[in-house]
């Protein structure tokens, strides 16, 4: 997180919950190796790091666009749900991937914002680089709010 950012421990929600350490990372995000870079939650903006490991290769030896997805997904889904109070969460709707170039193994930055966000509805955006700055994929989503 950056210094202009608002404590953790000050702030409720799932993910406020797991960046203080109130609740456990979710499983994907583990086997992800999601990392939180930075996050500015009044511009809905994130950035999380990733590692992409052997086991995610295809038979061609590159990341399997499946875990290039999951992790766009993991990228937009928290610029959103950091904006989010207790209660609230936000499943993804749809997800549209756009691969640049084939994935390494080893370490991805993901950038993800909340374009526009109503009542209910959010449409989100996000970029995955790998660590060298190279663009691999880009994507958009819907999500829902819903309040529990």
């Amino acid at each position: 997180m950056t210094e202009s950012e608002p404590d953790s421990t000050e702030r409720q929600g799932p993910f406020w919950d797991v960046i203080a350490g109130r609740a456990e990372q979710p499983p994907a995000a583990t086997t992800l190796g999601w990392e939180l870079l930075s996050v500015d939650p009044e511009r809905g903006e994130i950035e999380v790091g990733f590692t992409a490991t052997e086991g995610f290769l295809n038979p061609a030896g590159t990341v399997q666009g499946g875990f290039l997805a999951a992790m766009l997904d993991d990228t937009m889904g928290p610029a959103l749900v950091a904006t989010l109070g207790r209660g609230e969460f936000a499943p993804t709707l749809d997800l549209q991937v756009q691969f640049m170039r084939p994935g390494p193994v080893g370490r991805y930055v993901g950038s993800g914002r909340v374009v526009s966000r109503g009542g209910t509805i959010a449409f989100l955006s996000g970029e995955l680089h790998t660590a060298e700055g190279e663009l691999v994929a880009t994507a958009t989503a819907t999500a829902r709010i819903i309040r529990t």
